[in-house]
């Protein structure tokens, strides 16, 4: 069994927590949200002898994909037609449609586009799977990760994205928002690592006026671990007719604000770790960077 490092040192605690999560309902990706849990060995581990929920799983999708080939063979689609736009097997598909009229001869230029477009299909199949083979294999490259790395790695995230104190606005807070949830838990966990207690935080969603804020609402509330009655009052964004907005659909969730109280010297703080980040940077002695 692979040893357990740094954050996951009590792995039957959190198995424990995984575990009680699954009883009560949540899918995999919620409950990796919600204990922070990005590595999937892991969580297979934490999650082991757990069934998934019911509804997590698709219900009859043979049938499904049956019936939506017999339908685009009762439209005139021959066997290779139907595998393009289902992905199925032919033998799947003759046992489906068999017994249904043959549909007339393609033409020598229907055919050709045709093995064309299988030709593509094909090709960008492969270069998907080389794309998400890539993200892993740079993902394993990461490892486990130390208390120190993650300090550092918090100060970067924080200046990049964090609320800064500006000439024109001389406000020294420590203030966080983003749309991405695991900018959000990298966030949460560095505050962790720094000692700040949750009752510090104070949290808000800010999201588009005909989102789905009921939602948002609950999807950042699993992502911090909290209840929804934490939230803060929602900053609702006003519709532009003029507008043509793309971020839109049920991956729209708007974005989460987390504000830490009292943190003026913490702020400070931050500043002075990130120049001194940049100075052992930019220094020309490689030992600052060991």
């Amino acid at each position: 069994m692979t040893a357990i490092h740094g954050r996951y040192a009590d792995f039957e605690g959190l198995r424990q927590r995984a575990v009680t999560l699954r009883r009560q309902g949540l899918s995999r990706r919620q409950i990796r949200d919600r204990l922070h849990v990005h590595n999937n060995d892991i969580l297979n581990r934490l999650l082991e002898g757990e069934p998934p929920p019911d509804w997590t799983k698709r219900p009859n999708a043979k049938d499904d994909l049956r019936a939506k080939a017999r339908e685009l063979r009762l439209k005139g689609l021959t066997y290779d037609q139907i595998q393009v736009e289902l992905g199925c097997s032919k033998s799947s598909i003759s046992l489906w449609v068999r017994d249904l009229p043959k549909p007339e001869r393609r033409d020598t230029a229907e055919q050709a586009k045709l093995a064309a477009r299988k030709r593509w299909d094909h090709e960008l199949a492969v270069r998907d799977e080389k794309r998400q083979q890539t993200k892993a294999d740079a993902a394993a490259e990461v490892g486990a990760m130390s208390d120190r790395e993650l300090f550092l790695l918090g100060v970067g995230l924080y200046w990049s994205e964090g609320a800064k104190s500006k000439t024109h606005r001389p406000q020294e807070r420590v203030s966080f928002i983003n749309s991405d949830p695991h900018m959000i838990g990298v966030f949460l966990a560095w505050l962790g690592l720094l000692g700040i207690s949750r009752e510090r935080l104070r949290y808000q969603v800010q999201i588009h006026e005909s989102a789905d804020v009921p939602a948002a609402e609950r999807f950042w509330a699993d992502v911090a671990g909290i209840d929804v009655a934490a939230l803060g009052k929602m900053t609702l964004k006003r519709h532009n007719p003029k507008t043509v907005r793309k971020n839109v659909g049920v991956d729209y969730r708007g974005c989460f604000a987390v504000r830490v109280l009292q943190s003026a010297d913490m702020y400070r703080r931050i500043e002075g770790w990130w120049y001194g980040i940049v100075g052992a940077a930019l220094a020309s002695d490689p030992s600052n960077r060991t």
